[in-house]
């Protein structure tokens, strides 16, 4: 079933007003969850289907919608923030402008945050410099999941990175990756769809690789490129939660009641180099030639981090965004209850 993109971001801005939010704030994280929900695909677990947990998760007293964004310290490039359990997207966001910001007088910009929550998708804050005609990196650590190279506990988290730039075909190039092979919410999907899953994905309890998303769900996640996924993992705990003062390995989400997320914000303004005219031409030249590449048995075209987004994006504003059945009754269910109006019917 689809439904209309703009009509489901006016209800989801609605429902997080109905949880107390204010305007600026549920702008930003209903702004950030159908981002995900138009680009990426519904295996990555992002995307609408999160509004329940939001509602859980505020309503429990996980994120304090009402947390103040401290600057702790600052200078003309850097500033340390306390998030103070605040809501992610929106801390992500906040932290970003401020980073660009820094970028327009510096040249570099770079906001470090502890006592973060879940920030949803990095490609949402990296995108966030790319509007200001920024190069955005946007790096995150998580709760244990993946199991350090030759080990078979949970020790580090999937520790996600976006980094974007202004591109020259109409689209942003931006790259955004958990550093774990596949997330979770993959191995879902595999479950629901009764589908194996590569057996470079995760390990069962006893350390095994397996191809079994169930028994997967129940091990350690395995890092992209073997034992480089699991070292720039460490490096991003590194780069966020100790540099910070926040939590890092295997505290963060420990606590029920506090998240205690970090993550790292740097913008770089393109115009301190050339004129973004000049830089979009020449990442218009970078992009074309990629394409020039002889394709490999099996591939019909190349194509650059982003454009698959782009192309998700462009064809469900014009198509509805597909949703599950089970997502949009769960999204019907909680208009109920929080007592606001359900105007996203199928094929509006």
């Amino acid at each position: 079933m689809a439904v209309d993109a703009d009509r489901l971001l006016s209800f989801t801005q609605a429902a997080f007003r109905a949880m107390g939010l204010d305007e600026e704030q549920a702008a930003i994280t209903a702004g950030a969850l159908v981002y995900s929900e138009l680009r990426f695909h519904p295996g990555q677990g992002q995307g609408v289907r999160r509004l329940r947990a939001y509602r859980e998760r505020i309503g429990g007293s996980v994120i304090d919608p009402r947390a103040r964004f401290e600057i702790v310290k600052e200078s003309p490039a850097l500033a340390l923030v306390d998030a103070h359990n605040g809501l992610g997207s929106v801390t992500g966001v906040r932290a970003m402008r401020l980073a660009v910001t820094k970028a327009k007088t510096c040249g570099i910009g770079t906001v470090v945050v502890r006592g973060s929550t879940h920030y949803g998708s990095s490609a949402v804050h990296a995108h966030e410099a790319v509007h200001a005609g920024c190069i955005g990196i946007a790096f995150t650590n998580a709760g244990p999941e993946m199991a350090p190279w030759g080990g078979a506990t949970p020790m580090v988290g999937t520790n996600p990175w976006a980094i974007g730039a202004p591109g020259g075909h109409g689209f942003p190039v931006i790259l955004d990756i958990a550093l774990t092979t596949a997330g979770k919410g993959m191995m879902r999907w595999h479950a629901r769809e009764n589908r194996p899953m590569p057996l470079d994905w995760a390990l069962t309890p006893d350390g095994e690789e397996t191809d079994d998303p169930v028994a997967a769900m129940q091990g350690a996640l395995l890092g992209i490129g073997q034992y480089k996924g699991y070292g720039l993992s460490l490096m991003t705990d590194v780069m966020t939660g100790v540099v910070s003062g926040g939590a890092f390995g295997r505290t963060p989400y420990s606590d029920p009641l506090r998240q205690d997320v970090a993550h790292t914000f740097t913008a770089i303004d393109v115009e301190w180099f050339m004129p973004l005219a000049t830089f979009q031409e020449r990442m218009a030249r970078l992009v074309d030639d990629i394409r020039t590449s002889r394709l490999r048995p099996g591939f019909s075209e190349v194509l650059v981090p982003g454009e698959l987004e782009h192309r998700r994006e462009t064809q469900k504003r014009r198509d509805g965004v597909p949703l599950d059945k089970a997502v949009y009754d769960d999204l019907k269910a909680l208009a109920g209850e929080l007592g606001i109006p359900f105007a996203i019917e199928v094929g509006a």
